[in-house]
């Protein structure tokens, strides 16, 4: 048939297709998301009403200065994700698409992620009280801690509770707060051993962490150049690998002594 017709003619014909085909790939849903910066919050305060970090059976320090634990946001595992989507964010400095598979366990529906991600808090929340405990040298048979923050899953946020844990206990150890009276903010998992593990997404927290005044903010060490690709002015980064080097690197900040590392 084509050959019974001008080249315009078949040209236009061939090009019905493809064009369907374009059209159909630029509305047809991909598996990713898109995620961007999200809220954050400070563990030494309250969060939607109530105190993020209670403690009993010794006293708590009253602090200033603030910790905050940072998070992203991303499209929901059952959100259609189209080819005109990942075009419009792929050059975004403040958005980033990824595999769904990287942000959400592949096979599971929302519900079981939820609950996926109750199960990491928790965790999380468990470790972190465990190496703030062990750190200071306290028994948790004496002392409880409580440990709350509304709608936030994973646990990235270990090693900021294990920091605000030990600021309401022990400050600095002199009488100062851990903070130094700063917006300190950062991310990380962290084990009962004090160990701080990664985490992802960092160039985006680092964008949500100074949106809320952050000045300095905690990198798990692995994740050094990943956080410094966007990173935003009047924002240092101090990478740390165990809660001591963070908490060392907190109190040399504060007492304007000894080095502090950067990435």
């Amino acid at each position: 048939m084509l050959s019974r017709l001008t080249r315009p003619q078949a040209v236009a014909v061939c090009a019905v297709p493809v064009v369907a085909l374009l059209a159909t790939a630029a509305f047809a849903p991909l598996p990713f998301s898109v995620a961007q910066p999200g809220m954050t919050a400070n563990v030494l305060g309250e969060n939607k009403g109530s105190q993020v970090i209670t403690v009993s059976g010794a006293p708590a320090r009253r602090t200033s200065g603030q910790l905050r634990m940072v998070t992203i946001e991303a499209t929901g595992p059952d959100a259609t994700v189209t080819l005109g989507d990942v075009i419009g964010n792929w050059f975004r400095t403040d958005r980033a698409v990824m595999p769904r598979d990287a942000v959400y366990p592949s096979g599971e529906n929302v519900k079981e992620i939820e609950r996926h991600n109750e199960a990491q808090m928790k965790q999380s929340q468990d470790a972190a009280t465990q190496a703030a405990l062990k750190y200071l040298g306290l028994s948790a048979d004496k002392v409880k801690v409580t440990l709350k923050l509304a709608d936030v899953g994973g646990p990235s946020a270990g090693l900021l509770f294990t920091l605000g844990i030990i600021d309401k206990l022990h400050g600095n150890g002199s009488g100062g707060d851990l903070t130094g009276g700063r917006t300190v903010a950062g991310t990380g998992t962290i084990d009962a051993s004090g160990k701080i593990g990664a985490v992802g997404g960092v160039a985006l927290k680092t964008q949500a962490a100074r949106r809320d005044g952050a000045t300095v903010f905690l990198v798990p060490k692995a994740e050094c150049t990943d956080a410094k690709a966007e990173l935003p002015k009047g924002l240092r980064l101090i990478p740390v690998t165990t809660l001591k080097s963070a908490v060392d690197s907190l109190e040399a900040l504060e007492k304007g002594k000894g080095p502090v590392p950067s990435c």
